[in-house]
């Protein structure tokens, strides 16, 4: 078949897709070769393809067509996460442009949208994943929320309940006012912002006229003092000690406690204390038995217990409360301060710190577990410097809330018992019910009597299992799959989840398996526009891969993507890349015509001939090493550029011209022949980096049979 005179990925690319479709090409069983597994970090179920997902993938891709060639039994599985937070606000969106409000459905309803959104928009993206090339086992793709994962879900919730590591209780929790609810200490943010410090008049109600002052970023909050607190050791407050104050607007008498927590030297070494709004002044509540004032709705406005501001937002009231106090002559000064707020990582919104009942898992038994396997190179990271990231991290844990505030999710399997006879945790509700009948000696409690939790369980409680649920190693730890692709080989990652995933995913593989989920952990960086800006749709500064891909071709995208990839560093990326892609596409291409169009003779072979040979497969040798170390340390961009290298500088510009007949003459046969092997060398190293061009050349080079 003739070979086009210029190279067309969007036909190439296509139609070889769908031939590797047909013939069940990405597709794997076991068997008695060696196993090379790679789980897809699950994307957002309702997302579409960014540029992370496009250097994350290719990278994966590139790993598995590689052990493919080099007879490995390859799998790479794909699937998606039902990511709570992110699908629940979509819908409750889609639902007020319709003007329906989440409050007006029942829990059911609500879950019927849910799942209508994510039929809709649910694997997009996996799609949009085939245009780049990815070498799937489609048929194995997975969500966080079908049968198989929900059931391994469930079944470990309870598991670690029965095991004395989940536990129920009324803690500080970090509050996303804008989800309504609660989240885990990684999913906040900590940004630098430019704040004022109010200093407040405190009114001495034992000495009237006299007053202590007392410095805060929040003034909005003192609807939920409780106590002023001074140092013990502070002499400038002593003054103070045993007396009472009167909060500002207020006129709410607390009284003055003593704690060396206080630190002298912030402000005037005086500190409110607000128990239900801060974790260090709740730890003080306890201790010194204070009343503990919400003032806060869930959605962030000032509740009734406040008794002014009522259902104002919280910003509107600082704004307000600041004018007030000073009309009142109860500020004394405002000044410019530069601190650092907690943002929510999911909607970006400033977190308020929230006494709220939730449900916990105790961490420093995982931790204890899954920081020797990444310190002693059992699990290897590349880069080697995100060690100290993780060790930082697990020496530091904290208790994991578990719980989030949503219906969309898992449902956590805990059922209450009618008049506060405490609850039982159950797989399924049949098993509930036996356990409500034991626990309360009732055996004629039904399920309509129980009361399931209406919390839903954080959305990384799923994907932390993701190398195990993927082949269904918690309902069935002997199925044939798991015990052939587990432990998976390498996991393509940010480092950005380091801790929500990276560290969850090796607790849990020791926990459940005893072995960990995978050996090697790639840290790709991130993707930065040509400034330095990391991509982002509000910057207007990042590309739509489809439209580079229509652009360049999928194999002109992916190189142009690793030529600016080293593992863990920052992509600065620029289009232009992408133009060197396609480039290298056309002079791969022209170079295969130039070979193919030469007539062959049997003619004696050119002495310069059989030097050329000889010195470019001594070139290919060197690169051939060269690229498999290369492979071995994970610097997949160098390996490409090796390859680059050899054949634009080497083969190209060299050696065939070295070998390339006279105009009109034809070549001989031996070096013909020499050249296509070279050429069939070539195409096999490029094709992992140019899955499509390189395929389609290669199908070329000699009659081959499908």
């Amino acid at each position: 078949m003739e070979l086009a005179s210029k190279y067309d990925p969007r036909t190439v690319e296509s139609k070889l897709y769908q031939y590797w479709l047909d013939n069940k090409l990405f597709s794997s069983k076991p068997d008695g070769r060696e196993p090379y597994t790679i789980v897809i970090p699950p994307p957002n179920v309702t997302g579409v393809l960014h540029m992370g997902h496009m250097l994350n993938n290719t990278i994966q891709d590139i790993l598995v067509r590689r052990a493919r060639m080099e007879g490995k039994n390859a799998c790479w599985v794909p699937g998606t996460d039902h990511a709570s937070i992110a699908t629940e606000a979509k819908v409750v969106n889609r639902l007020a442009q319709e003007g329906i409000k989440k409050t007006d459905l029942t829990r059911d309803e609500f879950l019927k949208h849910a799942w209508e959104w994510t039929n809709e928009h649910g694997g997009i993206i996996l799609k949009q994943l085939r245009k780049l090339g990815a070498s799937c086992d489609w048929d194995r793709t997975a969500f966080t929320m079908d049968e198989t994962r929900s059931k391994s879900v469930i079944h470990v919730f309870c598991e670690l309940f029965e095991k004395g590591l989940i536990y129920r209780g009324a803690r500080m929790v970090n509050w996303d006012p804008k989800a309504k609810t609660a989240l885990s200490d990684e999913e906040v943010i900590y940004k630098e912002e430019h704040s004022k410090l109010y200093y407040l008049k405190y009114m001495v109600a034992e000495e009237p006229g006299k007053y202590a002052v007392v410095a805060t970023t929040r003034p909005e909050t003192i609807m939920g003092d409780s106590a002023m607190c001074i140092n013990p050791n502070d002499p400038k407050n002593q003054w103070l000690r045993g007396k009472h104050v009167i909060v500002p607007l207020v006129n709410r008498t607390i009284p003055v406690i003593e704690d060396d927590y206080v630190d002298i030297e912030f402000g005037t070494g005086c500190l409110k204390v607000t128990p239900a709004h801060d974790i260090n002044d709740h730890a003080l509540g306890l201790k010194h038995n204070l009343e503990t004032i919400d003032i806060f709705n869930d959605d962030g406005t000032i509740s009734e217990a406040a008794g002014m501001y009522i259902g104002q937002d919280r910003f509107d009231v600082r704004e307000q409360i600041a004018k007030d106090l000073t009309a009142a002559g109860l500020m004394e000064k405002i000044e410019d301060y530069d601190n650092k707020v907690g943002f929510s990582e999911r909607t970006n919104v400033p977190i308020e710190p929230k006494l709220s009942t939730q449900w916990f898992l105790k961490m420093q038994h995982f931790a204890d577990m899954a920081l020797p396997p990444v310190m002693d190179d059992d699990i290897q990271f590349y880069p080697a410097k995100y060690k100290n990231t993780y060790r930082h991290w697990l020496e530091n844990i904290k208790d994991w809330c578990i719980s989030r505030q949503l219906w969309w999710g898992h449902r956590i399997p805990a059922y209450y018992l009618p008049s506060n006879g405490g609850f039982v945790v159950a797989e399924t509700p049949e098993e509930a019910v036996k356990k409500a009948q034991e626990k309360s000696g009732n055996t004629n409690l039904t399920i309509d009597d129980l009361t399931q939790d209406s919390d839903c369980l954080d959305t990384w409680f799923s994907s932390w299992l993701w190398p195990i649920s993927v082949f269904d190693g918690i309902n069935r730890p002997d199925n044939e799959d798991f015990k052939y692709y587990y432990p998976t080989c390498d996991l393509v990652t940010g480092p950005d989840i380091i801790f929500f995933w990276v560290a969850r995913m090796i607790m849990a593989g020791y926990e459940f398996k005893g072995k960990m989920p995978f050996k090697h952990v790639y840290f790709t960086g991130i993707v930065r526009d040509k400034l330095g800006r990391k991509m982002s749709k509000s910057l207007g500064n990042s590309p739509d891969p489809l439209v580079l891909i229509e652009k360049y071709g999928a194999d002109g995208v992916r190189m142009g993507m690793m030529l600016a990839a080293p593992a863990g560093n920052d992509i600065l990326f620029d289009e232009g890349l992408c133009e060197q892609g396609r480039n290298f596409n056309n002079k791969i291409w022209n170079a295969f015509r130039l070979v193919k169009g030469w007539d062959v003779a049997d003619a004696a072979q050119p002495e310069e001939n059989k030097i050329a040979i000889k010195w470019f497969e001594a070139k290919l040798k060197v690169t051939n090493a060269e690229v498999n170390d290369l492979f071995k340390k994970y610097r997949i961009s160098e390996a490409l550029m090796s390859v680059y290298r050899l054949f634009w500088d080497e083969f190209s510009s060299w050696y065939l011209e070295m070998i390339k007949p006279a105009y009109g003459s034809p070549i001989d046969k031996e070096s013909y022949e020499a050249t296509l092997r070279f050429f069939d060398a070539l195409l096999k190293m490029l094709h992992p980096f140019m899955p499509f061009i390189t395929e389609e050349l290669w199908q070329h080079i000699y009659d081959r049979k499908d």
